[in-house]
């Protein structure tokens, strides 16, 4: 492992934080002159790695089913041919259908995400983007309203808590909703403590870390190993640098925020590893 060139490669793409843990030691920790441990960073899309590990909690509660369809959920779905064929799986592994689009600024609410159009037959096409996480976020929102539960409330009581997490802020949509796909912040020592809560729960997990045939190197809101690393390599990732990096056959769980469109994660873990 080299920790010197992981750090060296960090530093000249706009370091924030890098943390490298193998079980429970800090093998290396470093900041930029913004960073700090305790600094919250927003993860932009790597928000949407709490999603398909709250979706297989949300199943063993029989709050619902990966592959039931949106339709059972949503009723004005439930007469259109095409609409009616999307699951809520499609919908996590970003294969429903959309389009690329509805990230940053125009993360659409729920209504509009519900009417947005489809570019693509259900289940055949990958396009990243946020308009699924949305329509998710609004099947969720209506299976928790008899709870009196919001998405991400339901994200913190059946997840979050027991991995000891806090998100430090989380965007607000016009509507006074909180997106899915992207909008949480946290500091460095929370969005660690997470991904070393889904490398000690992985086996429960597992179904977030499987391919598509449309995309074989994303699972539920999840990436998977690129080209080159470990073949169990998993990571979250946000724009500018934002990563989550678990490697179980190496017990590594990795955190790298940055503010660089040149980042690159493959590159950051080959360097980490190499030697």
């Amino acid at each position: 492992m080299n920790l010197k060139a992981a750090e060296e490669y960090a530093r000249r793409h706009a370091l924030f934080a890098l943390v490298v843990m193998r079980g429970e030691s800090v093998l290396l920790e470093a900041y930029g002159d913004a960073g700090g441990c305790e600094r919250p960073h927003p993860l932009y899309s790597g928000t949407k790695s709490f999603w398909g590990p709250l979706a297989l909690r949300a199943q063993d509660d029989r709050l619902l089913a990966l592959d039931e369809p949106v339709a059972a959920t949503i009723a004005a779905w439930r007469d259109d041919p095409v609409r009616r064929r999307i699951t809520l799986r499609m919908l996590l592994a970003l294969t429903a259908g959309y389009g690329f689009g509805g990230l940053g600024s125009s993360v659409p609410t729920y209504p509009r995400a519900l009417a947005m159009p489809l570019k693509h037959p259900p289940g055949t096409t990958f396009a990243y983007g946020g308009i699924a996480l949305q329509v998710f976020g609004a099947v969720l929102a209506a299976k928790l309203a008899a709870r009196g539960l919001t998405p991400q409330s339901y994200l913190q009581e059946r997840l979050l808590d027991q991995a000891g997490v806090s998100i430090a802020a989380w965007r607000t949509l016009p509507d006074g909703t909180q997106p899915l796909p992207t909008g949480a912040a946290l500091d460095a020592r929370n969005w660690l403590a997470y991904g070393r809560f889904i490398l000690r729960e992985r086996n429960g997990f597992a179904a977030c870390f499987e391919g598509s045939a449309a995309n074989p190197r994303y699972g539920l809101g999840w990436w998977l190993a690129p080209p080159g690393l470990p073949s169990d390599t998993i990571y979250a990732s946000g724009s500018g640098g934002q990563g989550l990096y678990l490697i179980p056959s190496h017990d590594l769980a990795v955190l790298h925020y940055g503010r660089s469109a040149s980042y690159k994660h493959e590159t950051l873990l080959r360097r980490l590893l190499a030697g």
